[in-house]
């Protein structure tokens, strides 16, 4: 019997996720179907439930239900955990089985699709929101040399570092304030946060636009100097040429855009439900 998947969202007409994972089973020769499915703003809940009813076996979830999928889940990951949020779903058995896949995306894309290892690396995360949540702890999970999260509203982006300084994310072993710029000593690093014009004088190898400023015209007011040479910038964004990638690019940067983290995260939500991992090179050439 064929079985049933799905992305929710609103709006969800756009999504890419049917056709990535309608290729992703041709080439595992898994038995699927999966579909798009509008919920509304005031019935997720109620949608994921009547979809089970019906025999539906998994979700994506995107905007804007990433927090209600992670308060319906009754079992997470420690990735999910940790994000607060989950863009993956799984029933099996009457649990509900959450998970977070797009840090993991974002971090496969990087190494492996664009040869781009984060170990030792100065990296600098724009935005202290649900996308920069998703990504923060397989981001420290690769031990790179610095982590620092930038935020118009600096208060926003403190209280995001100081989550991931407690014990239950941290890999170090002391507790530093996140402002400033100051790194954390003993086994690991942690995360530290400032505004925007607290990154003047600084640089970074890899810097990552997970902000919503990609959706308008304006740029990001970024400092001269912020983009290493050699370095990478990275938009979350997809299909559109942002004024950050214009920016990265003037300053000699490579950019990259998000469609990779997308079929990567894709991949990961379909080996979680079907226990194999699909090779996500030839999806994302027919996408490009």
């Amino acid at each position: 019997m064929t079985d049933r998947y799905a992305v929710i969202g609103n709006p969800v007409a756009h999504s890419k996720s049917p056709r990535i994972h309608t290729l992703f089973a041709q080439q595992t020769a898994q038995d699927i179907r999966y579909e798009a499915i509008l919920a509304p703003l005031d019935g997720f809940a109620a949608t994921v439930h009547a979809f089970i009813a019906n025999g539906g076996r998994g979700l994506n979830v995107t905007v804007p239900f990433k927090e209600q999928a992670y308060r319906i889940a009754t079992r997470c990951s420690p990735r999910a955990e940790a994000a607060g949020a989950v863009n993956t779903l799984r029933f099996k058995d009457k649990e509900i089985f959450g998970d977070n896949t797009d840090g993991a995306g974002l971090v496969r894309d990087l190494e492996a699709n664009l040869q781009f290892a984060v170990a030792a690396r100065r990296v600098l995360l724009l935005g202290a929101g649900g996308a920069a949540r998703g990504c923060m702890l397989p981001l420290l999970g690769q031990s790179p040399a610095r982590l620092v999260i930038a935020n118009r509203s600096v208060d926003k982006a403190i209280q995001l570092a100081a989550e991931f300084s407690e014990g239950r994310f941290a890999h170090g072993s002391s507790l530093p304030s996140p402002r400033g710029g100051i790194e954390g000593e003993g086994r690991g690093l942690l995360p530290t946060a400032c505004g925007y014009p607290e990154l003047a004088g600084q640089s970074f190898d890899l810097v990552i636009n997970a902000t919503s400023a990609g959706f308008g015209d304006a740029a990001l007011p970024l400092p001269p100097g912020l983009f290493a040479p050699g370095g990478l910038a990275y938009e979350m964004l997809y299909g559109k040429d942002t004024p950050f990638l214009v920016q990265a690019r003037s300053a000699g940067m490579r950019t990259a855009d998000g469609l990779g983290m997308l079929v990567e995260q894709a991949a990961e939500s379909f080996a979680l439900w079907r226990g194999v991992h699909p090779d996500t090179a030839p999806v994302l050439t027919l996408l490009r």
